[in-house]
């Protein structure tokens, strides 16, 4: 470009600019290379509207613009850059820096908040707009509203010196800015909150304050407050202590660290505290402590669930042990809560660190969180120095716990209340005037037992239609044609002792009479030609198809409304067994259930459906939760057996599996099993000591693998398919000696052929069964269960 070329425009009549800030300057419509329209023109910049003019942009389009401006004596003139590159950002004393934070962050460059603090810190009237993208919306308006010229390039020929106005004709309304605790950045709160809470610059979520959170979660104008004020008090004689408190309730506009009271979710009552970071980072402090104690007890009295929304900085040192006993006192709390049959729901926000992670954040019945929320005990900073090592990415976050086994779900934002309304819903809370009680939620869940789905005039219920369509209902419409699907058996022994009764006992009419099983399959034994397999090592092979349906497939087709729990609250989160809680039939259960994986990615994440000790740790956990709220247990096995590995036996595989034998044998909640495909040693026992045990028509259930009782007893591992003819494995010889008490038919073909003829049966089975086991009392469960296995 040719300097001299544009001087010449300087003589050309000049209009007002439509906001009457700027002259502007028409250029001649014969000049080939000049921009069409109004352009404004650098030379004259500094004459007709003088001030600094601040230049923003980075790289190649910023070093253009500056040196184009330099050239036509713009001054004074400023770049934005960053307090760590002041030098490269002056061009060699050309500018001066008006810096948009301490280190260079490509995203400060575009964040409107940054560019306009740095444009109002020079004084700027004019911003030159150096970027390869164009300026947000945000930018024009703020930009007018401050009476600030915004000028963007005219073309892609024209950036060095000629620009076009690029501020709107009226100014927008006044913005809330907020800053982003995580990135730093600060934004226009009313697009974070438009985009979910999530920041723009990082993806972070924004940290909500308490109005923010009782708006999304609770039913409107259903909150109220308890305790509002509670008394400070100074155990230490802290210096400045009731100004630093006087100072925190200024700046926050808050009266302390957490808010409580009461409320409903889906018409459902609960008891709700908040935790508030921007009062003093949410420390626990005595009035913290007193507040949550208050909450949790009233919650007791009045038969409520709680729910806390935990973010802190941890114990408040100002009060030194004081604020230590608050852990204790809330603690137990808690455990009265707990004991009392009430559910506690924790949610972890961020940051959640110290002091409240070590008592009553990490005690929920169910503890979530938000996606990657803090959540640790210690400090990062404080482990790095005592370990003299550096943390990996991400350590401490909602991700890794989750992985560890430390939380349940991570669920987000925009997701949660209705995640809450559910599994307050499960655990037999109804949407009533006031809390519902143990005696009226059994009542409601003994009628949810009678009917074939929720009652939908219910609010804070859902019936399964809205949960998952086309699972149950696809079943329960199809169950009269059940008797004509299920096309084999066992043996006329089976049919007669297994299926038949449940078909006749559901009112399935007409019910043909099935047929003993067989097989086109023909798989020679070792050392013959011609001779067919036998029945048992042709199950063996049935039940290792690698299509065979998986537990999460009967899960998905047998259960409305599953929420997977996660973790064993101790080491990790074992995929091998699958956990939580959701409604067969209408009534609310526990599902626990070993998990294959349905291809080769899945099975190797499972560990191929091999569980370790922190996997029978998690269905100990959830089977405890269970019996705490009255709820029937069901238990899908499929597994070769426990994981047999070093690891395994460091973490305690036996002492976790003989927990899980006696945790079960004590049991006063229904248990139903069903062995889907393998049932492999103490490995499958220790999800099937239960009430009533079946098994799928082609599954198997062996104190080992038939190879390795091959191996073992004769040293031949390829005797296999004797070994499994001599073991007895088949469904059918476990119902010959009495192991279990049903075979469960697959249906026209082998489960993998058809598999929601097999899911069909085994739902049956599973509800018939449950219905049975409702009429029991506690005792009578556990002591059925105890008869069962002492007659072996």
């Amino acid at each position: 470009m040719d300097p001299e070329r544009y001087y010449k425009y300087t003589d050309l009549g000049t209009v007002d600019h439509p906001a009457g800030t700027a002259p502007v300057h028409e250029a001649p419509a014969e000049a080939d290379d000049a921009a069409p329209g109004v352009v404004y023109l650098l030379d004259q910049l500094s004459q007709k509207r003088p001030g600094p003019v601040l230049v923003a942009g980075f790289g190649t389009p910023l070093k253009n613009a500056v040196r184009a401006a330099d050239g036509f004596g713009v001054k004074p003139l400023y770049t934005t850059g960053t307090d760590d590159k002041l030098r490269a950002f002056s061009f060699g004393s050309t500018a001066q820096v008006a810096s948009l934070g301490p280190k260079f962050d490509e995203r400060l460059f575009s964040n409107e908040y940054a560019i306009l603090e740095a444009a109002a810190s020079v004084a700027a009237r004019t911003l030159l707009w150096a970027q390869k993208q164009p300026p947000s919306e945000l930018l024009r308006q703020e930009a007018a509203r401050r009476d600030l010229l915004l000028m963007v390039p005219s073309g892609i020929d024209r950036t060095l010196l000629t620009w076009n106005g690029a501020t709107p004709d009226e100014p927008g309304q006044p913005v809330e800015w907020r800053r982003c605790a995580h990135c730093g950045l600060t934004h226009n709160y009313a697009q974070v909150r438009a985009q979910g809470w999530k920041c723009p610059s990082c993806g972070r979520l924004y940290r909500m304050d308490s109005n923010e959170r009782i708006c999304v979660t609770l039913d409107a104008d259903s909150f109220q407050e308890m305790d509002a004020c509670v008394a400070e008090i100074d155990p230490l004689g802290f210096p400045e202590f009731e100004q630093i408190i006087g100072r925190a309730q200024e700046r926050s506009g808050l009266e302390e660290g957490v808010r409580t009271g009461v409320g409903r979710i889906g018409g459902i009552p609960v008891a709700i505290g908040i935790m508030e970071t921007a009062f003093m980072m949410g420390s626990m402090g005595h009035v913290v402590g007193e507040k949550l104690t208050r909450l949790i007890e009233r919650a007791t009295a009045d038969e409520l669930p709680v729910m806390i929304f935990c973010a802190s900085g941890g114990a408040r040192m100002q009060e030194g042990l004081v604020s230590l006993m608050q852990m204790a006192k809330v603690s137990a709390a808690v455990e009265a809560h707990g004991r009392a049959g009430q559910l506690f729901v924790s949610i972890i926000t961020d940051p959640t660190t110290g002091g409240v992670t070590a008592s009553f954040a990490t005690l929920g019945d169910v503890i979530l969180a938000e996606p990657q929320a803090l959540l640790g005990f210690a400090g990062r900073r404080v482990i790095q120095d005592t370990i003299r090592q550096t943390l990996p990415e991400g350590f401490q976050s909602a991700e890794f716990a989750l992985e560890h086994g430390l939380i349940d779900a991570i669920v987000e934002r925009d997701q949660m209340r209705a995640t809450l309304e559910s599994i307050l819903s499960l655990h037999g809370y109804k949407a009533v005037g006031q809390g519902a009680d143990r005696a009226t939620r059994e009542a409601t869940d003994a009628d949810a037992t009678n009917t074939d789905a929720p009652d939908a005039s219910a609010p804070g219920t859902t019936t399964p239609e809205t949960e998952t369509p086309g699972t149950l209902r696809a079943l329960m419409s199809g169950l009269s044609g059940l008797a004509d699907l299920v096309g084999t058996a066992v043996s006329e022994q089976t049919s007669r002792a297994g299926m038949w009764w449940a078909l006749r006992n559901k009112g399935v009419a007409d019910a043909p009479r099935l047929r003993p099983a067989t097989s086109s399959i023909q798989i020679p034994r070792p050392g013959t030609k011609d001779e067919p397999v036998n029945h048992a090592w042709e199950s063996v092979q049935l039940a290792r198809n690698a299509k065979r349906p998986t537990s999460l497939f009967y899960i998905d087709q047998l259960v409305d409304g599953f929420i997977e729990l996660h973790g064993d609250r101790m080491f990790g989160d074992d995929g091998a067994i699958v956990g939580g809680i959701g409604r067969i039939d209408g009534r609310p259960v526990t599902i626990v259930a070993q998990e294959k994986g349905a291809d080769l990615k899945q099975r190797v994440a499972r560990n191929f459906g091999c569980p370790q000790p922190e996997g029978y740790r998690k269905a100990q956990r959830l089977m405890m939760q269970a019996e705490k709220f009255g709820r029937p247990i069901v238990c899908l096995v499929d597994t070769q057996g426990a994981f047999c590995g070093r690891e395994a036996e460091e973490r305690g595989i036996g002492n976790a599996i003989g927990e899980s034998l006696a945790l079960m044998a004590g049991l006063t909640v229904p248990v139903v099993t069903v062995v889907l495909g393998e049932g492999g040693s103490g490995g499958a026992l220790a999800l099937a000591v239960a009430n009533r045990v079946a098994m799928q028509e082609h599954a198997v259930y062996s104190v080992l693998s038939p190879e390795g009782f091959a191996s073992i007893l004769w040293k031949d591992g390829s005797r296999a398919p004797e070994a499994a003819e001599v073991m007895k494995l088949s469904a059918a010889d476990a119902l010959e000696m009495g192991i279990i008490e049903d075979v469960v038919p697959e249906g026209a073909a082998p489960a993998h052929e058809n598999p929601d003829q097999a899911a069909a049966a085994v739902w049956l089975y599973v509800t018939t069964a449950l219905d049975e086991l409702a009429e029991k009392s506690p005792e009578e469960l556990r002591n059925q269960r105890y008869s069962r296995f002492r007659a072996f």
